[in-house]
């Protein structure tokens, strides 16, 4: 067997693979003959078949499999011992001759390799980039006191509506005299929130609402090109709303007013766990805490992305096999036209470029991913999923047994191991480089994320 490797451009490499008959034979004479033991021929014994019959029914198929084991084996084995950093998967060249597998050989494959730019990427604590801190201030504290009061309230009945009150009540449509229009709409009990009202005029029909009134208004008025939200309201489908112009009456029969929870020892210990708190001094503490780990996880993100952009600035452009690497896109994409590669191909490169330099950066940092690092970051994700309905006092081993669940799907495993990386790499870096610190409201981080 005969193996050359040329890279004239050192972006463009050409992989030629010639197969002679000794490469192959002894494994396919030796594969022929347990076929031949094993095969259940017409007129014969078992086992007891012409060779020459079992060469001839199988022969060309057994060399086929056996030289493409050898095509991937030697060309994997070949890129991993000469250090050859590939990008994508190697194409059959667009000049390869067609293979007589009839024949003995030899059999000469060639294949176009994509190779990764020669650069060096590397950072020390004479580079500076910026970084974020974020204050907690006594708004974020208060916002978040009172998200957790109204997670914990409940709806109790008013006398008078007020703000965003429930209201239910008896819809009946009305003829154009006003009075409830025969065989018309009728729906009962059904619910209205007034401040969701679009239409000002609408909305104000049902200030001071109390018990026992009935207001006349109009559905379509009051939703305004939104013939779903009237059919959900009426109770009906949508194709019966789709003209209607009607008045309805609506007979309030009970109005809730939503209140939220005090914020006290129940509160306390409904949030964190008992006793964790004994007074708001010391809940609000905690939510001070707990804000400024997740608002360290939004300047931690930040510092990536300038890592990121100051390193590929500091690496400056890189020259890709672009038409090879265009094949392989299009190669991986068969089900999509050429005009797809087109569009997503400099969003392409610009991700390989990053995931490139990274590479680097992983490797200069030492930085290895355990079993642990993946437990961590899928239990802080489950972490966070509770955090979103107000569950901060999840025991630890529900999370942990959520989070195992996590790494059972495959499909999460390379986002989990992306995660890790980050969270590692971001670490490693911060004790790497010069910070620039620079402390700045939430109000301000958002706006300068959104690019404002």
């Amino acid at each position: 067997m005969n193996i050359q490797f040329e890279a004239p451009d050192k972006i463009n490499g050409v992989l030629t693979i010639t197969i002679e008959k000794e490469d192959y034979s002894e494994k396919v004479e030796k594969t022929l003959k347990d076929y031949r033991k094993r095969a259940n021929v017409p007129g014969f014994r078992p086992g007891m078949a012409p060779m020459g019959m079992i060469k001839k029914q199988y022969g060309t198929a057994v060399k086929l499999d056996e030289i493409n084991r050898l095509l991937g084996e030697k060309l994997t084995g070949y890129i991993r011992e000469n250090n050859i950093q590939m990008l994508g998967e190697p194409l059959p060249n667009e000049k390869q001759v067609e293979q007589d597998l009839s024949q003995d050989g030899p059999f000469t494959f060639v294949f176009d390799i994509a190779v990764a730019p020669e650069f060096k990427a590397e950072l020390t604590e004479k580079d500076k980039i910026d970084f974020y801190t974020i204050k907690v201030d006594d708004k974020l504290i208060d916002d978040q006191v009172q998200m957790y009061a109204s997670q914990a309230g409940e709806f109790v009945k008013a006398d008078v509506f007020s703000g965003n009150d429930t209201l239910t009540g008896d819809l009946r449509q009305l003829d154009a005299d006003g009075n409830t229009l025969e065989n018309g709409i009728t729906t009962e009990s059904a619910m209205i929130m007034p401040a969701y009202i679009k239409e000002e005029a609408q909305r104000k029909l049902f200030d001071g609402a109390k018990a026992g009134d009935i207001i006349t208004f109009n559905p379509k008025k009051a939703y305004p090109d939104n013939d779903a939200e009237v059919a959900a309201m009426l109770k009906v489908d949508k194709e019966q709303v789709k003209d209607l112009e009607s008045d309805f009456s609506y007979q309030v029969t009970e109005i809730r007013h939503f209140q939220p929870a005090e914020v006290n020892q129940a509160l306390f210990d409904r949030v964190f766990g008992e006793s964790t708190c004994k007074d708001e001094k010391e809940f609000r503490q905690k939510i001070s805490d707990m804000i400024s780990m997740q608002l360290t996880q939004n300047s931690d993100y930040k510092f990536l992305m300038d890592v990121r952009a100051y390193l590929e600035k500091k690496v400056g452009d890189l020259q890709f096999p672009e038409a090879l690497l265009k094949r392989i896109m299009q190669n991986n994409n068969k089900d999509k036209g050429a005009d797809y590669v087109e569009q997503n191909f400099e969003g392409s490169i610009r991700e390989l470029k990053w995931h490139l330099i990274k590479e680097q950066i992983v490797a200069a940092t030492g930085i290895k991913i355990e079993d642990d690092d993946l437990k961590a970051v899928a239990k802080e994700a489950v972490r966070a999923q509770f955090a979103q309905y107000g569950m901060q006092n999840v025991p630890d081993d529900v999370l942990e047994n959520y989070a195992a669940e996590q790494l059972k799907k495959r499909e999460n495993v390379d986002n989990y191991v992306d995660r890790a990386i980050d969270v590692k790499l971001t670490q490693a870096l911060k004790t790497v480089v010069k910070l620039n610190e620079k402390a700045i409201s939430l109000e301000d981080f958002n706006k300068m994320m959104r690019g404002e």
